[in-house]
């Protein structure tokens, strides 16, 4: 097994060519994608939306998992290549069914985007009395692709999960998950998500290397999308994220949409990436490893790509979700 030493090593900028400020197409500019499965959770709102459309641009198939078919189907009407499949993370029932039916369809699947998900929700359960946050962005998430390795090719699929500089408020609560014996924190159950969405690809990538899979993990950078329906107007200028005429602070260096899409972008097609699976990046490249707590700053803290916690968070997620990668569901 890889050691921590190891994993902190490989978090260095490479540097990959890019800036903060390319968009997810300029990634993709000369790349020609035709014939190319990429699956991605989100793919019709927000930054998900724009991964799609760089991708469909490229002449890539793009596919779906929609909680609502239908507008998904309008969202990305205009965009050529592109499947909707229902599927919904916070329902394991449904994922486990979208995972019957590509694994039933044998489509081999080049790459696969982890985008979906809630942040700064009420609190709320789902499953067998899951957190919503973790269940949503985490397990959901693992259950689908887990449940998909099958279709990964040998010769270089590569996953990509959305994480987040969120993930500095929290590594894995392991004595409560769940939020059952403590007070409720819709920050500290987002955090944890999003280091559980890191671990998660890294684990992956431990486990993947001898069959032929790359992943990563990747902070988009400070975007406003409908990833914010959660937080009044009132709380983002308590937070700090807009000023009191509701305009975005300046300070926070907020990325657009297209801007924010592109490091998973990256990460899933850069040649240069592909002797670093496993690692987490922003801003196009490989990110530093976090000294201090400045989310805007960002880096990757040690627990987010801890050997240790990503091999139990991987035996959890199987236990809990019944689903075992590289093996038949149950």
């Amino acid at each position: 097994m890889t050691t921590l030493e190891q994993r902190l090593d490989r978090q260095h900028p490479i540097p990959s060519g890019f800036t903060r400020e390319n968009q997810a197409a300029e990634i993709l500019a000369g790349m020609d994608l035709k014939g190319k499965q990429v699956l991605i959770t989100g793919g019709y709102s927000g930054i998900g939306y724009e991964m799609s459309r760089a991708f469909s641009s490229a002449g890539a198939n793009v596919i779906i998992p929609a909680r609502r078919p239908s507008l998904a189907v309008q969202n990305t009407k205009d965009l050529p290549g592109i499947r909707i499949v229902p599927g919904d993370l916070a329902d394991l029932r449904t994922v486990l069914t979208l995972v019957e039916k590509l694994s039933a369809e044998r489509t081999v699947l080049d790459i696969v985007i982890g985008s979906a998900g809630i942040m700064a929700a009420p609190e709320s359960r789902i499953g067998d009395g899951w957190e919503s946050h973790f269940a949503i962005n985490h397990l959901g998430h693992f259950a689908l692709i887990g449940g998909l390795t099958s279709l990964l090719n040998e010769s270089g699929s590569r996953v990509v999960m959305l994480s987040s500089a969120g993930h500095f408020a929290s590594g894995i609560r392991w004595p409560d998950i769940h939020f059952t014996t403590e007070p409720y924190d819709p920050w500290l159950a987002y955090g944890q998500s999003k280091t559980a969405n890191a671990l998660f690809a890294a684990e992956l990538a431990e486990r993947g290397k001898d069959k032929g899979v790359l992943a990563y993990s990747v902070h988009p950078g400070n975007i406003m999308t409908p990833l914010q329906r959660h937080l009044s107007i009132e709380d983002q200028i308590a937070l700090g994220w807009v000023n009191q005429d509701g305009a975005p602070n300046p300070a926070l260096q907020l990325k657009t949409p297209a801007q924010g899409a592109a490091t998973a972008v990256w990460a899933a097609t850069s040649e240069r990436l592909a002797d670093f699976s496993g690692v987490y990046a922003q801003d196009n490249d490989v990110a530093r490893l976090s000294t201090d707590d400045n989310m805007v700053i960002g880096g990757v803290k040690s627990w987010a790509i801890d050997p240790e916690d990503s091999a139990r968070l991987w035996d959890y997620s199987v236990d809990i979700t019944g689903v075992r990668p590289w093996s038949e569901i149950n």
